[in-house]
């Protein structure tokens, strides 16, 4: 039976991807079609075995005005685990839709932190709405979760979780995990608390179920536990799991009560959450701005750092007034010196890329600050020697004076310098001033490199050649 259900679920994942992992277009056509005709029948048939994942992904191929329509057809054969796996954007217009009994039912088969996710995107009056359909117990841990901050532990643990006296023995403790119906579905830990809710300890599960009955469980508890609070930033939690390659990690209250519990299944999504949110930062597009956005918001939340990269490329280009009389004596000038430019700039998005994700992780801090920005000065050296040659070389070829390689080689020299200097510094300031490096380290990099490429490149020939 399992294999076979095994070989159901690969044939319908087949039928929904191609070769390449996207979802094909005529599984999506089939889908709208039986949307469109209101045949739920067809459609469980084309969803019923599908993972949640790839619902999601379905549901996000689909046109907008049929979301919420699947969304009823299937009824309670409905997953709503699916909705977290969809754009935040999504989730709320399929949500906006929906009956607030339908929202509840289905919120109700969900794991606590699955069920947090979707209320949250609803508005206040709407949570109150839903949470009164639930029996006291969840609708006070439901209430709670979504008390905590956006990013936090908090938002992101589930409250199901085993805790045992640390008077039991292991015996009584498995035959509490055998007897016990309302377990959670998957567990790795069972922790230790005594009668106040405070957390003694955890015990992993095969430590648990390699030793003998009689032993007492709080023999058993592992002494470097790693709990998290509930406001502890999900990305230091997410840098707790890598660092000590933990697969669950208890969650506790100001006053170190246990409260939950949160899993390198939570931890995964907010890795990727967060490397998302780094790139399209790096790119100078908002943390928030996801492909389901409307044309006004996505503009709206680019407009102000293009206006602010308007700005600075005013302020380059007037480096180029200052040297206007030469430009109109050497054309060669005009033609090379963006050139310059735009090598530093490349040069300075490498360094900034490496830093900024380092500031991110952590890694780069006051302690190697000193040693970071000496390496990449040498690189940019190194480079910017190799560089100087090759386009050095290449100008004088090219115009037929080899003065001009000698410019444009000192030229590069400085740029590529100024570019690893400007990629790590102007990180490294924003940091200390608590803004985000991610997002506004590009638009000053680049202004750096650009005036220092051009006045370098430009006063430096107006040196050599005045001299000559």
């Amino acid at each position: 039976m399992f294999e076979e259900k095994e070989l159901t679920a690969a044939a319908l994942s087949s039928a929904l991807r191609d070769e390449e992992g996207a979802v094909r277009a005529d599984f999506v056509e089939r889908v709208q079609q039986a949307i469109t005709t209101e045949d739920s029948a067809a459609l469980r048939e084309l969803l019923g075995d599908l993972h949640q994942a790839d619902v999601g992904d379905l549901i996000e191929a689909l046109e907008p005005e049929l979301r919420p329509k699947l969304v009823k057809l299937m009824g309670r054969g409905f997953d709503f685990t699916a909705l977290t796996e969809v754009e935040d954007t999504v989730r709320e217009q399929i949500l906006a839709e929906l009956p607030p009994g339908a929202v509840a039912a289905g919120v109700r088969k969900l794991d606590s932190d699955d069920a947090v996710a979707i209320l949250a995107d609803l508005p206040k009056d709407e949570q109150t709405e839903i949470l009164e359909r639930f029996p006291p117990p969840e609708r006070v841990a439901l209430a709670r979760s979504l008390l905590y901050p956006e990013n936090s532990a908090g938002r992101r643990m589930q409250t199901e979780f085993i805790a045992v006296p640390p008077a039991w023995t292991v015996g009584r403790t498995i035959d509490h995990l055998r007897e016990t119906p309302d377990l959670p579905d998957r567990f790795w830990e069972v922790y230790v608390a005594d009668s106040a809710g405070l957390l003694q300890g955890t015990v992993a599960l095969d430590r648990l179920l390699r030793t003998k009955r009689p032993v007492p469980i709080a023999s058993l508890i592992d002494e470097e536990m790693h709990a998290v609070r509930v406001t502890d930033e999900q990305e230091d939690v997410a840098r707790l799991f890598e660092h000590y390659d933990l697969v669950a990690a208890p969650v506790v209250d100001e006053r170190d009560r246990l409260v939950g519990v949160i899993t390198f299944a939570d931890i995964v999504d907010v890795i990727e959450q967060e490397a998302e949110e780094d790139i399209r930062a790096l790119g100078g597009v908002g943390r928030e701005e996801e492909l389901s956005d409307p044309v006004w918001f996505v503009a709206r939340g680019r407009f102000n750092w293009l206006l602010v990269n308007l700005a600075t490329a005013f302020l380059a280009s007037s480096v180029l007034g200052l040297f206007e009389d030469e430009l109109q004596k050497m054309v060669a000038l005009a033609v090379l010196a963006p050139i310059v430019a735009s090598q530093g700039g490349n040069a300075a998005t490498q360094t900034m890329t490496v830093v900024v994700r380092a500031l991110a992780r952590h890694e780069l801090s006051n302690a190697n600050a000193a040693r970071i920005i000496l390496r990449e000065v040498l690189v940019a050296l190194v480079n910017g020697l190799a560089f100087a040659v090759i386009t050095g070389v290449a100008a004088a070829a090219w115009f037929k004076v080899p003065d001009l390689g000698v410019v444009i080689g000192l030229a590069m020299i400085c740029n590529l310098v100024a570019g690893a200097l400007g990629g790590i510094l102007v990180p490294l300031a924003l940091h200390r001033f608590h803004a985000d490096p991610a997002i506004s380290s590009g638009v000053f990099v680049t202004t750096v490199t650009d005036v220092v490429g051009f006045f370098s490149f430009l006063g430096i020939a107006t040196l050599w050649f005045g001299l000559k």
